[in-house]
C-alpha cells in the first residue's frame, strides 16, 4: 500500500453529488484517456459507489495506483462526513481500504478540494484553494504539502449564523442573485485574507467565472482542467520526498 518507487499510470477518481468522474494519469498529471462519467447512484452508500466505479473504468487501461477526491471530511483514507452523500452511511468508512481490495492497487482518498489543490498550486509558500460550486470548498497547503483538511464551509459567516456553504453556495446564488452574491464574496475573501494570511489564493469551482469584481493580485482563477493533475500529484508529492529523504 505504502510503496511509492514505482509509479506509472494513476486512475483517479472525482466522486460528485451527481457523477462520478474517473481518467487515467500519467505521472505528471498528462491525461491518458479522456474523462468518462456515470451517474452517482442512489443512494450513495460505499457498496453503490465502489459498483459504479468499477463500472465506469472495467474497459480503462491497466494502472498501478489510485487517487481518489471525495466530497467530505477525509482522515487517512477513511471518510468522517459526507453532506452529499449521506454521512450516516459513510461515517468511518476505510474507503481507501475498501477501493484497494476491490481494484486490487494501492489507493489514496482524500477531500475533492485537496485533490483540485494539489494540481493547481505552484508549490511555493502557504497557498490555499477555494472551489465555488454547490457548495465552499477549501485546501491548503504548505510548499505543496497538503496541511490538515479544515471544514471552513461548515463556520458561520454571517449575523444570522448562516455556513460558508449557506451563505455562498449554489442555493444562495440563485436565490439572492448575482450581484447580491457578489459582495457577499467580495466580504468572504476579506475575512479569508485577514484569516489565513495565504501568500496566494486559487479560485476553482463553477461559480468562479461568476465573479465581477477585481481580484488582489495573489489570487488567481483556475479551471477544473487545471487541477486535473492533482490525481497524479497526491502519489507523485510523497513519492519525491522519499526520494529526495531515503531515510524517510
Amino acid at each position: 500500500m505504502k510503496n511509492t518507487s514505482s509509479l506509472a499510470n494513476i486512475l483517479s477518481i472525482d466522486i460528485g453529488g451527481s457523477h462520478i468522474k474517473a481518467t487515467i494519469l500519467n505521472t505528471k498529471g498528462e491525461l491518458q484517456r479522456g474523462y468518462e462519467k456515470v451517474v452517482t447512484p442512489v443512494p450513495a452508500n460505499p457498496a453503490n459507489v465502489i459498483i459504479a466505479i468499477k463500472k465506469l473504468v472495467s474497459a480503462f487501461p491497466e494502472f498501478d495506483h489510485i487517487s481518489v477526491g471525495f466530497p467530505g471530511y477525509v482522515r487517512d483514507g477513511v471518510i468522517k462526513t459526507a453532506p452529499n452523500l449521506g454521512t450516516e452511511d459513510w461515517a468511518d468508512v476505510d474507503f481507501a481500504e475498501k477501493l484497494s481490495q476491490e481494484l486490487g492497487k494501492p489507493t489514496k482518498v482524500v477531500n475533492d478540494a485537496d485533490m483540485q489543490g494539489l494540481g493547481v498550486v505552484s508549490g511555493k509558500g502557504f497557498e490555499m484553494v477555494l472551489t465555488l460550486g454547490t457548495g465552499f470548498g477549501t485546501a491548503l497547503l504548505m510548499n505543496g504539502h497538503l496541511l490538515p483538511h479544515l471544514e471552513v464551509a461548515h463556520h458561520p459567516i454571517s449575523k444570522k449564523a448562516q455556513t460558508y456553504d449557506e451563505y455562498i453556495g449554489e442555493k444562495a446564488l440563485e436565490k439572492e442573485g448575482k450581484k447580491k452574491w457578489n459582495e457577499r464574496m467580495e466580504k468572504v475573501f476579506k475575512v479569508l485574507k485577514t484569516v489565513f494570511n495565504y501568500d496566494t489564493l486559487y479560485i476553482g469551482g463553477g461559480n468562479a467565472d461568476k465573479l465581477t469584481f477585481k481580484l488582489d493580485d495573489n489570487m488567481k482563477l483556475v479551471t477544473n482542467e487545471d487541477g486535473i493533475k492533482g490525481g497524479s500529484r497526491l502519489w507523485t508529492v510523497e513519492h519525491e520526498t522519499q526520494t529526495a529523504n531515503p531515510s524517510a
